[in-house]
């Protein structure tokens, strides 16, 4: 009877168990008869609760040990684990009752069956998960819709499942099958980083992993960079493979990298971060000597400040007026009224015509985003922009760094009214050294000085079409400003000019900091440290003291560091990491879009017409006439706004400016984007003795823009405004 068990829990097949009603196994009655209920229990638990559920197991291995590699690899690690754990143990018992061993035979002679339940009580939990595994995997025999015959979803319910389970002999067995999976995932994942071969872990055209080859253990920078290596190396060894001299890693950076992987786990996720970071690093200095050449570097640099940055003032404007022409075209003309984003690549083209970019061959890689959709464009609004949010101007006591860049003014919606990006399409080897983040830092910068240019140019405009109104008026009438003698419409003209005058003063002041100190400040600096000839035995000058230093031979990593830098310097001129100083930007933007939308739809001037209705006071009790007191009051309104918010910017800019340095603040600069990569061994003084310094020019940079505003102490003393000393002039009418 014994025997016959221990054969039962081993798989076997035996006469003397029956299947119930229910499905279980049940003992024939015959041998009820001769049994204690007790022992009839302790026999169908053991049949049951371990035996059944070994047999389920170990058939589901047989069954799918042909299946995809990653299901076999588990199966076998499943058969290891049954083979050396389960089945010894049944050995074991055997040998002890055989031996007569006191634990488990009662005085020499008898085996309770509630000994031998207990032994393998142990086994009833794992043998339970080992048949939910393995019912989640033959759910669905088809590999094409089982997501668990693929790695990724495959390694994230074992190590789910042994993260989750509360019971050690659980968690165990499904680490090992976890690492033994894990093993088989690595070699493939050799294949893909080391040799460029994608089989079936990437696309074959766009060598990009497949979403179910990458467990969600892995942090997303490791998952980028398991796509670049793979792409890079399979992309050269492509583009290589009909000429002379092909392309590929040397043998023992091959050898090296694949020590480097036999040594880590996925599941240990920062040692494989690390391993997989070194390699990127050793691949991409490898590219950078043999593939990225300076000239590729220099050309895409200079194409993404003459875009981006509008270093190409000829293009930027030229954009700026087709993008205008077209809601013009769109708003009046009979067909569609939608603009969609061939319409804005039309765009770009038509504005290259007669410019430098006509012959730019870069200019192809510009691209327009309407993440929105198609839009459709709508006149100027004239109702007062929202009020700006009370935190939104509080202190910024960050001194204008963040660790990871989210401005939280978007300006993309100015230009068109409705989101629209502007985006960059980097093919290789450009985009080993760029990457997406860094164009939509781009973008970003793009948004902003697009919207103070467009700004500019539309109160220029509005300027010009006043000075032609009032020529205009003093041609045909001769008299003084406003057309006739009384003082109403002088001053209703003068406070006109006075709003234009001063939005003038703030959008030159603006764009002249934004373009000229910020811009081409910072790009000079970038191209003479990128370039920079250590051979060289010029003096250091005050303005490269603040340089980072760089090898005397750039690599790769030199490289993304100073562009990193260059971005990050580029983003704090720009204002884009202040709250409030941004918020304050776009609030004056639309205050110009405002006051022009209401210019443009009096007809191009602030006085209407002296033969229109509403031009001339009606009776001596009045001094202005209805339509001119309507348009001062808007005019009026405006230059409220416009002043609380000068007044609110230049406060802004004298608190962020006064703000106290401190490494622990300034220490950020270093690692505002891409901060891969960045570390250097034995540097942390320098780096932050250069971050002090980098803040501090910012700093000085920003106290020149608040002289500038502050030139005639109109902020810092404020002085009573002529419109002040007069009793209100409304009050008057």
């Amino acid at each position: 009877m014994l025997a016959e068990l221990l054969l039962i829990l081993a798989g076997h097949p035996s006469s003397l168990l029956v299947v119930g009603e229910n499905g279980q196994l049940r003992c024939t009655p015959a041998l009820a008869e001769l049994l204690h209920p007790g022992e009839i229990d302790a026999i169908e638990f053991l049949t049951n609760q371990v035996a059944a559920r070994y047999r389920r197991v170990r058939d589901a291995c047989e069954r799918l040990s042909s299946a995809s590699r990653y299901v076999a690899a588990l199966c076998r690690a499943v058969l290891d684990i049954l083979r050396t754990q389960y089945e010894r143990l049944i050995i074991d018992v055997e040998a002890r009752v055989l031996q007569r061993d006191s634990s488990l035979v009662a005085s020499g002679s008898t085996v309770p069956m509630s000994s031998l339940k207990a032994t393998f009580s142990t086994w009833v939990a794992p043998l339970a998960a080992l048949c939910s595994l393995f019912d989640e995997l033959e759910m669905d025999s088809s590999p094409t819709t089982n997501t668990l015959w693929f790695p990724g979803p495959l390694l994230n319910l074992l190590l789910g499942r042994g993260a989750q389970s509360g019971v050690k002999p659980i968690a165990s067995i499904f680490a090992e099958i976890a690492i033994a999976v894990q093993h088989v995932w690595k070699a493939q994942l050799a294949c893909f980083i080391l040799h460029g071969a994608p089989e079936e872990f990437a696309t074959h055209d766009t060598f990009v992993p497949y979403p179910t080859s990458l467990p969600s253990c892995l942090s997303s920078e490791t998952a980028d960079s398991i796509a670049y290596i793979g792409r890079s190396i399979a992309v050269v060894r492509q583009q290589t493979a009909k000429s002379r001299q092909r392309l590929e890693l040397p043998r023992d950076l091959t050898a090296r990298h694949a020590e480097i992987l036999t040594n880590v786990m996925p599941q240990d996720r920062h040692e494989f971060d690390e391993a997989i970071a070194k390699i990127r690093t050793n691949v991409s200095e490898w590219l950078w000597n043999r593939v990225l050449t300076r000239k590729d570097v220099e050309e895409t640099i200079e194409s993404l400040a003459d875009y981006f940055l509008l270093r190409n003032g000829e293009f930027s404007v030229a954009l700026i007026r087709e993008v205008e022409r077209l809601k013009h075209d769109r708003l009046t003309k009979g067909f569609g009224k939608m603009i969609r984003e061939q319409d804005l690549q039309l765009v770009i083209l038509r504005a290259s015509v007669g410019t430098m970019a006509q012959q730019d061959p870069t200019l192809n890689r510009l691209r327009v985003v309407l993440p929105s959709g198609p839009h459709r464009p709508l006149l100027p609004t004239l109702s007062a922009p929202s009020a700006v949010p009370l935190h939104m101007l509080a202190a910024d006591r960050s001194t204008s760094f963040a660790r990871v860049f989210a401005p939280t003014t978007a300006f993309n919606d100015l230009l068109l009214g409705a989101p629209m990006d502007l985006s960059y399409t980097l093919p290789f080897p450009l985009d080993l050294f760029l990457q997406p983040s860094d164009l939509r830092v781009y973008g970003h910068v793009f948004a902003l000085l697009s919207s103070v240019r467009r700004a500019h140019m539309r109160v220029f405009g509005c300027w010009s079409s006043l000075s032609n109104s009032q020529r205009m008026r003093r041609r045909w009438t001769g008299l003084g400003e406003g057309g006739d003698e009384s003082e109403g419409r002088e001053e209703a003209l003068r406070s006109g000019w006075g709003v234009v005058r001063k939005m003038t003063w703030f959008l030159d002041t603006l764009l002249s900091y934004l373009l000229t100190d910020v811009v081409d400040e910072e790009f000079r600096r970038f191209k003479g440290q990128l370039w920079h000839d250590q051979s060289s035995a010029s003096a250091p000058s005050l303005h490269d003291a603040v340089a980072e230093p760089i090898s005397a031979q750039l690599d790769f990593t030199a490289l993304r560091r100073l562009h990193s830098s260059f971005l990050e310097r580029i983003v704090a001129g720009c204002l884009l990491v202040s709250p409030g100083l941004s918020t304050l930007v776009r609030s004056i933007c639309e205050v110009c879009e405002r006051f022009v939308g209401h210019v443009e739809r009096w007809g191009g001037d602030v006085l209407p017409d002296l033969l229109a209705e509403g031009s001339v006071a009606e009776g001596t009790n009045s001094r202005l006439g209805d339509l001119v007191r309507e348009r001062f009051t808007v005019v009026q309104d405006v230059n409220e706004s416009l002043s609380s918010l000068l007044e609110a910017f230049y406060e802004q800019l004298s608190t962020t400016t006064s703000q106290p340095l401190s490494s622990a603040a300034t220490g950020d600069a270093s690692v505002l984007f891409n901060t891969t990569g960045l570390a250097g061994g034995g540097q942390f003084g320098r780096r932050d003795f250069l971050a002090d310094d980098r803040a501090g020019v910012m700093l000085r940079r920003l106290e020149r823009l608040a002289l500038r505003l502050d030139y005639n102490s109109t902020f810092s003393a404020p002085i009573q405004r002529a419109a002040d000393e007069d009793a209100n002039i409304l009050a008057d009418m």
